[in-house]
């Protein structure tokens, strides 16, 4: 994919806040205190190496941490993400802005307060969140993108020091048969974040063929994703903490747990209410976890366990 002009990809609007200048300030990247200089999966983003960036996104994921360094909050978020993208081991790159001194990019993605945190695949700008995140919720969004791009096609390792890896099997492996309709319509619509458009497509699709396994993990997906779009985690557990017994609290944390990878934590506290619990209580709780089941996969051995339990409780 040659991209000789990435810029205008990216809606050019919008001013930098750097009102963060007034905030505690971090010692510059390399520094005692301050985030580590780029090196590794991490690189510093200019508007000359910018068209690269862009152009290598159509071969592995690239998350893009548009910061100011020497402010403190900043630092941290990139201090999180440097170790992020050294863990991963080349799953993404971590591309750097610095606002302060290439305002032009700053610019391209619409930045109105840092730190800004973005992805691209395939050239494209996907926007993530805004300010500073708890590491649990920095990895379930991560999850998510490193998700979009492998249901994309985007299979390569993103290279260290500069030096490109070798591709991986999955880059040489045949490109998949597109979609279905029916299910390209769903994920297109998750993109431009209209959950509920893909869930009637999805239903579309299973109306059509109730056979359709990917369908009816994919609806299952698409709702809880719908469920979990906007909420507050600390609320919900400080209602769930308050009342355990409290069904509407113990629903709402598990479908929180589960899009941040604690499958194990849900799936407990949703069976602990089992025991005793109203008929119509165990149905609510059986088909949540039904929807977990789908969205997880039957050769997932949490769900097995888990399956096992439910009907333990039961019957």
């Amino acid at each position: 994919m040659a991209v000789a002009n990435p810029l205008p990809n990216f809606a050019a609007r919008g001013a930098v806040d750097l009102s963060v200048l007034n905030r505690p300030v971090a010692p510059p990247p390399g520094e005692p205190g301050g985030a580590p200089l780029a090196g590794g999966y991490v690189v510093d983003v200019t508007t000359e190496n910018f068209p690269q960036v862009v152009q290598d996104s159509a071969r592995y994921p690239v998350l893009v941490l548009l910061w100011l360094p020497t402010d403190q909050a900043n630092a941290e978020l990139g201090i999180l993400l440097g170790r992020l993208a050294a863990e991963a081991g080349g799953k993404f790159l971590l591309a750097r802005v610095d606002v302060g001194t290439q305002p032009e990019i700053a610019a391209a993605f619409q930045v109105e307060g840092v730190p800004t945190v973005a992805a691209i695949l395939a050239g494209q700008p996907i926007p993530l969140f805004a300010g500073a995140a708890a590491e649990d919720q920095v990895r379930a969004v991560l999850g998510q993108i490193l998700a979009a791009a492998a249901q994309n096609g985007i299979k390569g390792r993103a290279p260290f020091d500069g030096v490109p890896a070798e591709p991986t099997p999955e880059e040489l492996e045949p490109d998949e048969p597109p979609l279905p309709p029916l299910h390209e319509e769903a994920f297109t619509a998750i993109e431009e974040g209209d959950y509920e458009a893909a869930a009637n497509a999805y239903r579309k699709a299973i109306k059509q063929d109730p056979h359709d396994a990917m369908a009816v993990a994919g609806l299952a997906q698409v709702q809880l994703m719908a469920r979990t779009a906007e909420v507050d985690p600390a609320p919900l557990r400080a209602a769930a903490e308050a009342d355990p017994r409290d069904l509407t609290a113990a629903l709402a944390v598990a479908d929180v747990d589960v899009m941040q990878g604690q499958v194990d934590d849900a799936f407990a506290r949703l069976l602990g209410l089992l025991p005793n619990a109203d008929a119509d209580t165990k149905e609510a709780i059986r088909l949540r976890l039904l929807e977990y089941f789908e969205v997880l996969g039957a050769a997932d051995p949490r769900v097995t366990k888990a399956r096992q339990k439910l009907a333990l409780y039961l019957y």
